[in-house]
């Protein structure tokens, strides 16, 4: 795909771009806004931010860039002049917005269900109906306790399928790194398989299949609780719960669906582990016999975008935690996985030639296992990347000082 290997080549030797790092903040509150995202208006770069609100945003100086708009989902939308942006130590502010659902909204939406059926009726008409090549960001990170010891990082490629299509997405790894190190840091008895597709899979409105399970929205019950603001629109919220006579476990959380084109905006849920049997069943594919493996989180948030009247997965993350009980042991280990990735580019290409299969990445493979290490400072160039978090960047520092000092 000759197009594609140029725009990259292009990018991965050129420097010129400015960075804006700094925070997003609650105005009222001044908590760091988690997932907040910032886009270059008119183009479809952007980023967002980290679990302590942090943002760093790359801009190509061959794009006429003005104004950055700062979204958050049940927040004002606010868009500013690039302009006013300092390279470092930027503090930026949005505030809450929550309205109550008035009564002729309430009889308006009052069949909750039949408004979910619809958005999946509709995906057709809301959702992209070409091929598109979508560049992402991708970041995974494994912890016992509260120490890092295992992050790996990678720009990918997606070949992202039509939504009316049952042809899954494809994922090509373009770049990836790792600080995973498990004779150095520690004994991890934890790997994340799947990579990207942990991530992409979260896109319910491509993948309704794993969202929904076998009965389809038969296993669920739905309540409309209010409305709010997504991208300075108004959106209703809708609340679900799989039904007590169910007895696998499904999910329970919020659909914030936009009233007037009937599409999923965001979505946010979390898996029922109350039989904690069948609920690590769906995590684990292989352990020795002696462990046991109980997942005690499982939380997943899904962010659409609309460009010219069409909606698309834009960012996703997973966040879990496992509890392991080894026998003969008298204590427990406790890890916790993120899985977090962001499209920071996307170009709707019809017939997209099929990535090179030495490229392309499965579904089965372990991408800490696959990268390399962290010792090129200069490794993303101009893509826009997640800025890494206090407890992640102290973990880069350490393995760096180890590449160091091996001469690796």
């Amino acid at each position: 795909m000759p197009a594609l290997l140029h725009a990259f080549q292009q990018q991965e030797n050129s420097d010129n771009f400015t960075s804006f790092k700094g925070e997003l903040l609650d105005q009222n509150t001044k908590k760091p806004l988690v997932s907040a995202t910032l886009t270059i208006v008119n183009t479809q770069l952007s980023t967002v931010t980290n679990n302590e609100g942090e943002f760093l945003l790359k801009v190509p100086d061959n794009i006429a860039a003005t104004m950055v708009e700062l979204s958050y989902l049940g927040y004002a939308t606010k868009v500013i002049e690039l302009s006013s942006l300092k390279p470092e130590e930027n503090t930026l502010f949005l505030t809450p917005v929550t309205t109550q659902l008035n009564a002729v909204s309430l009889t308006q939406y009052k069949d909750a269900r039949g408004l979910v059926e619809q958005v999946f009726n509709n995906k057709s008409e809301n959702y992209l109906g070409d091929q598109a090549l979508m560049t992402a960001f991708y970041r995974e990170s494994i912890k016992k306790r509260n120490r890092n010891v295992s992050l790996a990082e990678a720009v990918v490629n997606i070949k992202k399928e039509p939504y009316e299509t049952n042809r899954k997405d494809i994922v090509s790894l373009y770049k990836s790194r790792k600080s995973t190190d498990y004779t150095r840091l520690d004994t991890v008895a934890v790997k994340l398989q799947g990579g990207p597709f942990n991530a992409l899979y979260i896109d319910l409105m491509k993948y309704p299949e794993y969202f929904l399970g076998a009965d389809g929205i038969d296993n669920y019950d739905f309540s409309i609780v209010e409305t709010t603001e997504v991208n300075g629109i108004q959106v209703v919220v809708v609340d679900f719960k799989q039904k007590s006579e169910v007895d696998f476990p499904l999910y329970y959380g919020q659909l914030f669906i936009n009233p007037n084109t009937l599409a999923l905006t965001n979505a946010s849920y979390s898996l029922n582990l109350e039989d904690e049997t069948k609920a690590s069943n769906l995590f684990v594919r292989k352990k020795p016999g002696k462990l046991t493996v109980i997942p005690t989180v499982a939380n997943y948030q899904v962010d659409y975008r609309e460009e010219n009247g069409k909606w698309y997965y834009s960012y996703s993350n997973v966040d879990l935690g496992l509890t392991i009980k080894e026998k003969g042991k008298l204590f427990n280990s406790k890890y916790y996985l993120s899985s977090e990735m962001v499209i920071t580019n996307i170009e709707s290409i019809a017939n997209i030639t099929d990535f090179n299969k030495n490229k392309k990445f499965k579904s089965r493979t372990i991408l800490a296992d696959a990268a390399s290490g962290f010792n090129d400072p200069q490794f993303w160039g101009e893509y826009n990347v997640i800025e890494p978090e206090k407890s992640i960047e102290s973990a880069i520092k350490k393995i760096r000082r180890q590449l160091k000092r091996t001469g690796s």
